[in-house]
This record gives structure tokens, sequence and C-alpha cells, in this order.
């Protein structure tokens, strides 16, 4: 900037003594504004800090905390804004680490020669406004909701394609199945597959006191709940009142119970039980019951059992090259961590 100065007022004929008087002030207002650029470059380096390098390619904490934010659940992110901030500095490591392996995943598709063009960005566009009936406009005012505009959105959707067909072409497509394998699958795990009939249940039970005296009372009693159940009264809460049964602290509830599991009482008792219907009172060894079956699922054919078997076997593979694979990435990669 002196330099500058002095050369246009040496050709404009000003004494030496005159250009030097007004060069200063101008030199000193320079280095002042220079100061303050670095001062601003310095806080923007530290407010959006370098948390990691992975080859070349730097993670920024910006980066990290978008990929938080869109893998946030309702949950998370109906929190106040303190606590989900707080939730997410005590996550930081954990999902830096699926960052890095992200990236470790797109250079390396790049570097094969996966490409991902505009069209099959808008046509993945098209069809999430498609499956959820939006238009442009409901589809950017979603976008700003979740803090991405659409530009950004297409970046996104560009580098999961991507993911996705890398993935494709180094390990699902590389699993096959064999029938024999199938096969050999169902009848080591025979008992825990075939049997597919199950009920979901709840029950109220009264355990069987020691003398027939006894017995009739709390015949009587269970006879005069179930009549009240059957005016409306929420099954559960009286479950988790009177129930002497472990499942009370949940309001009853068994979960779902395999068919060859449940006691003969039951299954006569379940016969003619649908969904949503109470049972009347009845015994068995361990005393006195009121069910209620809020779900039922039917067995499988012999060929959905198969494919059922097909797809387990095809995922349990799938996990186990893939973390083959990201164990490579990792091993002949420079991976700086600055967390």
């Amino acid at each position: 900037m002196f330099s500058i100065l002095n050369h246009y007022f040496k050709k404009e004929g000003l004494p030496l003594k005159k250009r030097v008087s007004f060069c200063i002030p101008f030199g000193i207002i320079s280095a002042v504004l220079l100061c303050l650029f670095i001062h601003q470059l310095d806080a923007s380096i530290l407010l959006d800090r370098v948390v990691a390098v992975v080859n070349k390619e730097v993670i920024t904490w910006s980066d990290l905390y978008k990929m938080m934010e869109s893998e946030a659940g309702d949950k998370i992110k109906a929190m106040d804004e303190t606590e989900r901030m707080k939730l997410f500095r005590e996550n930081e490591p954990l999902f830096l680490e699926k960052l890095i392996d992200v990236r470790l995943q797109i250079q390396d598709a790049k570097r094969i020669g996966f490409e991902v063009g505009p069209a099959e960005v808008k046509e993945a566009i098209e069809n999430i406004k498609n499956k959820y009936s939006m238009s442009d406009t409901e589809l950017e005012e979603m976008l700003k909701k979740e803090g991405l505009n659409l530009e950004e959105y297409k970046k996104q959707l560009s580098e999961q394609i991507l993911v996705r067909q890398y993935l494709n072409r180094q390990v699902r497509n590389k699993i096959v199945i064999s029938d024999e394998e199938v096969e050999n699958y169902i009848k080591v795990n025979r008992e825990n597959i075939i049997d597919t009939e199950s009920y979901k249940l709840r029950q109220i039970l009264f355990r069987k006191p020691k003398d027939e005296i006894e017995n009739k009372m709390l015949e009587e009693k269970i006879a005069a709940l179930a009549e009240k159940l059957k005016t409306g009264e929420d099954f559960a809460a009286i479950a988790q009142e009177m129930s002497e049964d472990s499942s009370a602290k949940n309001g009853g509830d068994l979960g779902f119970v395999k068919k060859s599991l449940l006691a003969k009482e039951f299954l006569i008792v379940l016969e003619s039980l649908k969904p949503g219907n109470i049972s009347k009172p009845f015994w068995t060894g361990q005393g006195l019951h009121i069910i209620k079956l809020e779900e039922k699922t039917t067995a499988q054919s012999p060929e959905q059992v198969k494919e059922a078997v097909r797809k387990k076997m095809e995922d349990e593979q799938f996990l186990a090259r893939y973390k083959n694979l990201i164990k490579g990435l990792r091993e002949k990669s420079h991976i700086e961590i600055r967390l």
C-alpha cells in the first residue's frame, strides 16, 4: 500500500516530505485492517475446527454436528438445545468414527471410478417427493427445519447413492447362499425357526392357594374381576395392581410367546380367542389366570421359512464382510483424529 501511494504522489509532483506524511497513516490503517482480518480468520477456524484428517481430506466440527443432527431421532430433536448439545458432545467420538468410515468408502468408490450424476440425484428426489406426496416447496420447508438447503441435500443424497453402489459391488453382490447352506442352517436351528406361530399375550395370575376353601374364594374374586374387565376396564392397569406374576410390573405383558412353549390349558383357551379378546378365568398348575390375546402370528410355509433364513444368512455375511472392508480401508489409510 505504501509503495503504491508513494508512486502515485511522485507522479503528481508532490514533495518527498509530504509524500511520507500522507503514506504513514495509510500504512497504519492497512496494518490494523490486516490484524482484524487475521483475528476474524482465527475465530472462524476456532468455531469450525478440524476434528479429523482422512488421507488428505479434512473433517470439520460442523461436518460432524451436521451428521449427528441428521441422524438424531425425534426425541433428541425435541430436547432443549443445551441438553441436545451436551448429548452430542458426549457422543462425538462414536459419531466421528462412523463419519470417518463413510469418508473412507466415498474416497475408495471415487478411486475405483464410481460416479453419481445429476440425473440419479434428481430421480432420487422425485421418488422421495412421490413417496411422501410432497411439492418442491414442502420439501424445501422440511429441509429448512432440518438445517439444510436443497444443494446440501443433493450432495448428501449423491454420497448416499455412491456408498450404496459401492457396497453393492464390493460386498453384497459377492454374497451367495446355496440351497444346501439354507437347509443345513434350518436343521441345526429347527426349534427356533420352524415353530413361528406365536401369541402376544397379557395375563393376570393369582397363585394357587393351599386348600380348597381358599380356591373357592379365589374363584369368586376372579369371576368378579372378569366381569369388571368385560365392561372395558384397562387390563394392563388391573394386571399391574392385582396380578401375582412377575409380569405385573409391565401390566401383565408376556410379549410374543411361541405356541410350542405354551401349556395345553393356554392353547385350549386361545383356540376360541381373537386378537383383542379377554378369556374367562382358567386354572393351570400355577394358579388361576385371565389372559388377553393382543396379536397372533401364523406359521410360515416351508418356502417362507427358507426365504427368511436365506435373508438372515445374507445379512450376517454382509455385516461380517462389511467389517472386514472397513478394517482394510483403515489399515491402508492415514487417519488423524484431533478431537
